[in-house]
């Protein structure tokens, strides 16, 4: 997956590069906006012109994708040893979060796709329960890595990690019991003595690229004794060039551990919205399932929605009530010192 400097930008001559990461949710889904047929985030070498890093990353999105940019922040930095600009200079670039509303999304140029981001992550789509993927493949592959450490110690680290990581019990980690996918351990047990812990999105991407397990990694296919399924590269989502579906990652943990405590989610939804909207907006970016009638006491609690005196044009059904965000509500209140009431 590793390109030359010039394959994005081949005016390019300093060290710096900015990098985007767009969100929006659309039909109870969330997407990133990408570029290159998905293979890339919307990025540019920040230029002598450019009288910022976010004046940067904001000429750069609207020149490849047309979508003007309203809510920013700053993610993370990162250098990238592997990567050279046109000097020979290692390259180093500044991820940012950008959040659109749907009303907000505009007609796209041929290279720019809004993409789900579970293409990039099907691991991390919870909704239905803990994905088939995770004790049939990613959990066997992961324990041969464990396994192929010189040391005994780094083995039982490694396992530690994987539990943690993936919210799973170590007593599942029988190998004999992977030697047939088909018998892997039931979802259900291993969750029984651990947690899953959305936001540790990053962690999981990168457990998985310093085992080598994904394209990206320098160490794909990994070298120690672990044959992959045939369809692997299907199972394990799409890669990306560079770094982009770590900085993907980053993103997607930083939003679910935001929506614990601020009201980012007010940067996605339409101005007026259903109680039953909101929620399914709230798990296409947590990724798991919330208990109804606690989401709507919580809410009511915090007293961060408003009626609006209408109700929604149901197809069927009785119309619901339709609210609006009290945007007067101090920022830092949402859920503080509260967590989302996920559905046992």
């Amino acid at each position: 997956m590793t390109l030359s400097y010039s394959h994005s930008h081949q005016q390019g001559s300093g060290t710096t590069e900015v990098v985007a990461v767009l969100v929006a949710i659309t039909e109870h889904t969330a997407r990133v906006l990408s570029v290159d047929q998905g293979k890339l985030l919307p990025n540019g070498p920040l230029m002598p012109l450019h009288r910022s890093l976010q004046a940067g990353v904001r000429q750069w999105v609207e020149e490849q994708t047309q979508q003007p940019l309203g809510y920013l922040e700053q993610l993370y930095t990162f250098v990238d040893t592997n990567r050279r600009n046109v000097d020979g200079h290692a390259l180093v670039y500044v991820s940012y979060l950008g959040l659109v509303q749907e009303a907000q999304m505009q007609e796209l140029p041929s290279q720019a796709l809004w993409r789900d981001w579970y293409d990039y992550f099907p691991w991390e789509n919870h909704l239905d329960g803990m994905p088939s993927m995770i004790m049939n493949h990613i959990v066997p592959a992961l324990l041969s890595w464990a396994d192929s450490a010189a040391e005994t110690v780094v083995q039982q680290r490694r396992r530690q990690r994987i539990g943690l990581c993936w919210g799973i019990s170590e007593e599942t980690f029988d190998v004999d019991r992977f030697k047939d996918t088909d018998k892997a351990p039931n979802a259900d047990k291993a969750y029984e003595n651990r947690e899953w812990v959305a936001e540790h999105v990053l962690l999981r991407y990168e457990m998985l690229y310093e085992a080598g397990l994904i394209p990206e990694a320098p160490t794909y296919p990994p070298s120690y004794q672990m044959k992959l399924p045939t369809n692997w590269l299907q199972l394990i989502g799409v890669p990306m060039y560079y770094d982009h579906r770590r900085v993907i990652a980053t993103a997607i943990s930083r939003l679910r551990a935001k929506i614990e405590y601020r009201p980012l989610i007010f940067g996605l939804m339409p101005d007026v919205f259903t109680l039953s909207q909101l929620q399914q907006s709230v798990e296409a970016l947590s990724g798991v399932p919330l208990h109804k009638q606690n989401f709507r006491r919580l809410l009511d609690s915090q007293k961060l929605v408003m009626e609006t005196g209408l109700s929604s044009s149901a197809q069927r059904g009785r119309p619901a009530k339709l609210y609006r965000f009290r945007h007067d509500i101090e920022l830092q209140s949402l859920l503080m010192d509260s967590k989302l009431p996920k559905r046992k």
